[in-house]
């Protein structure tokens, strides 16, 4: 079975955002702390402590920045 190289990473942030999500249903995390969890992870990927692959890393953190503009993809409007 051919599989496309990035399922692992579509799968790795569909588990991350329900699991935030299940953490706010349930009163361990707020939403503002939650949103202070995405703008560290964004904010880490803008300042890499390697200058590896910058492109990835740019593009890793402007899709954190649309996650956080766009709200989440399970209970969009």
């Amino acid at each position: 079975m051919s599989r496309s190289p990035h399922i692992e990473g579509v799968a790795a942030l569909t588990i991350c955002e329900a699991l935030l999500l299940a953490l706010n249903d349930h009163g361990v995390l707020p939403e503002d702390e939650i949103l202070g969890v995405l703008r560290d992870a964004a904010a880490a990927h803008e300042q890499p402590p390697t200058k590896n692959d910058p492109e990835l890393h740019k593009a890793v953190a402007d899709l954190i920045r649309a996650i956080i503009a766009g709200g989440n993809s399970v209970r969009r409007p």
